[in-house]
Parts: C-alpha cells; structure tokens; sequence
C-alpha cells in the first residue's frame, strides 16, 4: 500500500454538489491525489472494479498539474482514466454517454477567481454529485476508506470535434443572427465561438483568447462588468444578441439587441415558452433564485405546462430534471438543462446559446421585442455577502426563524405581508404583490446569497434588499458583498 505523507486537504472544500479549495493553500497536489483514490474508490463501489473514468481540465495555469495528480490517485485506486484534455464540463458530461463510461472528473473551478481549483464529479450519466455523495466521499478521503487496484491511463484524440459536432448537426438556422460572443478569457472561448459560427451566426469573439490570469474580469455571467461589457460590443456592432459563458462553459449569460443584460430566469421562460408550443404538457425546473412570473404564464398554463421550484445549484436541478423527466430546468446563474430530445439533462452553456438562437430563428421578431411580451419585473442581480463556510449555514437557519415569525406576527414590509415562504433552500418569502426575497448560503463559496424581484416597482425591490440587509446585519457574522444594488 502507498503511504501518502506531506497532504494538505481542507474538509470545507468538500461542498454540497462538488469540491471546491484555495490552490496551494487549502489542497496541495498530494491532497490531490488523495482525493484521486478517493473518488476512485467511491466510483468501485458504486459501478465495477476497473471502472472507465472520464477526465477532462479548464484552462488555469495549475489545472492540468492538478488533473495529473488526479489522474495518479484514480488509476492507484483501480481506475481506468479516459483523458479528454482540455475540456468545458459539459463535454466531459458527454464523453460519458458518448464513450459510455462510469463515470466523470472535471477538473475545474468554474466562475471562481484564480487561485481555485476544484473538480465536478459524476457517476450516473447526466448527473453530478449530490449531497449524499459528497458526503460519502468526504469520508471515504478524510479517513482513509481507499480501495486500491491498477488501473490505467488513456489519452483520447480530438474529441473536441465529437463534443462540437453533436451540437452543430440538429441546429443550423435559417436566418442569420449576429452574435456577440464574450469568454471572459476562459476555456469556452476554443469551442462557443467556432460552434455558434457553424450553426449560421455571424460572431463578434469577445475576450475569446486563452488567458489564465483573466486580465479583464472573471468569465462569469452575472459579473456585471462582464456583462457591461458585452453590452457595449453588442451596441457598437448591432448584434441581434450577445452571450457571455463561464470558465467551463455550463452556463450562459444573455444580453438583447439594445444592450440590455437579460437575467438568465427570464431568458429560460422565453425558451420555455417557446418549446411549451411542440411540447404541451412538459414539467420545466426552476431554482429558487428565479422569477416568479413561471407559475401564472398565460402560455405555459394554455400549453398545460407544470413548473415546480427547486434547490438552487446544478446538480440539484438536474436531479430534479431527472427524477421529474421535465423537459429543462433553467437558473437564474445561467445554468440550463435540456432533456431528450434536446440533450441529455446537463447543463451546457453552448446548448443553452443554441436554444435562445433557435427563438430568434422562429420568431421574426427582435429579442428585445420578445423580451417586452414578459410582464415587466424589478429584479437585483444575484448578491453574494461573505460569510464563514462553518457559519453560514447556521445564519440562514437563525433568518429563517425569524422571517417566519415575521409572516406569524404580521409584520410588514414596504406596507407588505408576507403571505408565503419556501423552505427548500434557505428562506424565500413573498409577498401579497408577488414581490420576494430570497436568502440562502452559497454552494460553493463562503458566502450567503441574496436575490430580490418585485412586479410592482423598482422602489418595492429596494426596499425587500434593505429589510433582507438590515437581517443580515443584525446577526454579525456578514462581511462585504461582491456586488450590491
């Protein structure tokens, strides 16, 4: 047996649906490897000895360090390792049912600032870890649970052209639509411009070239300065659209013809409502960050269409999706998750483009002229106000309480009631407008997150922000927001 000394490994980066650590700080590239023989034993368990695993990395200046190390720990721990190579998530997703193998490690910390690593991690195809499996692999790493066996180690050629090819047969489009296309300098900008340029759009690459440092802004579409800047490309060039995608590609942000940011909840309603015409009588999944205009749309209810609120986070949602054979499930972060016959229930930011390209296609209409045909809504961008990994989740049960003895005693807000509130991911409260606010701890970072909509005004949103910001300061334990209205 190996004996593994010097590792550093910190248990926070163990998170609710993937793992997530300060690189060299909280992990090294020997707690790397642990985590390796780790997953790897986690992976025997569940499916085969001598389980195909597939592999891929994002494109940080450690990441492909760190999937090496990765690789050691699976193939020590009886793997066989099927190397994609540089890769978004979701063709890593794909790999699996494309190569039919056991199971996924992407290497990647997604939006995350430089100095994160991480990795996303699945067994059953289409799905990433739950809860239930984090925690089971939390214990299988931390003490020592490890199978040990020989695997081996596979580099598989191009399989960027497979991954480009599924996406671009069944999409070309009829019309041309141009496109501002923004990576953020991250690793979509080798695949989204090139995929998007063969369906039939005009593209206008924006920060499409590789570079780790990320020397603009983060490759995060709800950076505001990411999407500012979009906008700007879209108003000099007169794009039909402008879309903005993650470090890893999963997810997408979408900006209209006049340079207006669209928030990505109401971007899936419009998508939504769109397949809800071929697709009468589908479930559609939404997070609980997202627009309550879903449940009383006149043409999702005329098309006999079913949305149910769920946990916010991608591996949630595409569980949900899953187990409720729900035709997409859409977050407001920009995750979108498409189902037979459009996909294979993983979120793919390139897909989720596709699709909205696909809405321009059929409609002879401006997406800004789409857009308008929503009721109009007041909605903050999500916020995110520090808070201690092994405190947060204690806030927001304390907050809880607290709002429902709010509701209890009838105390109101802006002259509001509130009428409503939904527990199954933190605490979100509406009220007799059909205005809400939503406080719940983030998934992957030491930090809660707070998101606010009113149909009502801009004022009455404001207003939900002071009270939810006045809750959180009372409890002491909330340090700055990355972005606050």
């Amino acid at each position: 047996m190996t004996k593994i000394e010097k590792i550093q490994i910190d248990p926070f980066g163990f998170r609710e649906y993937d793992a997530r650590w300060l690189y060299p700080k909280d992990i090294n590239l020997n707690g790397v490897k642990k985590l390796g023989i780790g997953l790897g034993t986690q992976i025997r368990n569940k499916t085969i000895d001598n389980p195909r695993v597939i592999v891929g990395h994002d494109y940080r200046s450690y990441s492909e360090d760190i999937k090496k190390k990765l690789i050691e720990g699976l193939i020590e721990s009886g793997c066989n390792v099927e190397d994609v190579g540089l890769s978004l998530s979701p063709m890593v997703y794909f790999a699996q049912f494309e190569l039919k193998a056991d199971g996924v490690a992407m290497v990647t910390a997604s939006h995350n600032e430089n100095g994160w690593t991480g990795v996303k991690m699945g067994i059953e195809k289409g799905l990433t870890h739950d809860p239930k499996d984090m925690s089971e692999l939390k214990d299988i790493v931390l003490n020592n649970k490890f199978r040990y066996g020989k695997g081996n180690y596979k580099k598989v050629e191009n399989f960027k052209k497979k991954y480009s090819e599924n996406l671009i047969k069944k999409n070309y489009l009829s019309k041309k639509i141009k496109a501002v296309v923004a990576c953020g300098n991250g690793t979509a900008g080798i695949f989204a411009p090139d995929i998007l340029r063969s369906i039939g759009c005009e593209v206008i690459e924006l920060d499409c070239n590789l570079d780790f440092t990320f020397p603009k802004y983060n490759p995060n579409p709800e950076d505001l300065k990411m999407l500012h800047a979009i906008s700007e490309e879209v108003k000099k060039n007169k794009a039909d659209i402008g879309f903005g995608f993650d470090g890893d590609g999963d997810r997408v942000g979408v900006i209209d013809n006049r340079g207006n940011e669209i928030f990505s909840d109401k971007i899936g309603l419009l998508i939504a409502r769109n397949l809800s015409t071929e697709h009468k009588g589908s479930k559609f999944i939404v997070d609980v960050k997202s627009t309550g205009l879903y449940k009383k749309d006149n043409i999702l209810l005329q098309n006999n269409c079913e949305t149910i609120y769920w946990k916010t986070g991608h591996s949630h949602i595409k569980r949900k999706v899953n187990k409720e054979k729900a035709l997409a499930g859409f977050e407001k972060s920009g995750h979108f998750f498409f189902n037979k016959p459009l996909g294979y229930g993983y979120d793919d930011g390139i897909n989720s483009a596709i699709q909205v390209c696909q809405l321009l296609n059929k409609q002879n209409k401006m997406m800004d002229e789409i857009l308008n045909e929503l009721p109009n809504t007041y909605q903050t961008p999500t916020m995110a106000p520090f808070c201690k990994d092994e405190e947060k989740y204690l806030v927001v049960e304390s907050l809880v309480k607290k709002v429902e003895e709010i509701k209890k005693n009838k105390i109101k807000v802006d002259n509001q009631l509130i009428v409503e509130i939904l527990t199954i991911n933190g605490v979100r409260f509406s009220f007799e407008d059909g205005s809400w606010g939503l406080i719940r701890a983030s998934s992957n970072k030491p930090s809660l997150v707070v998101v606010t909509e009113s149909p009502t005004s801009d004022t009455r949103k404001k207003k939900i922000f002071d009270f939810i910001d006045s809750l959180l300061k009372n409890t002491g334990k909330i340090g700055d927001y990355d972005q606050k209205i």
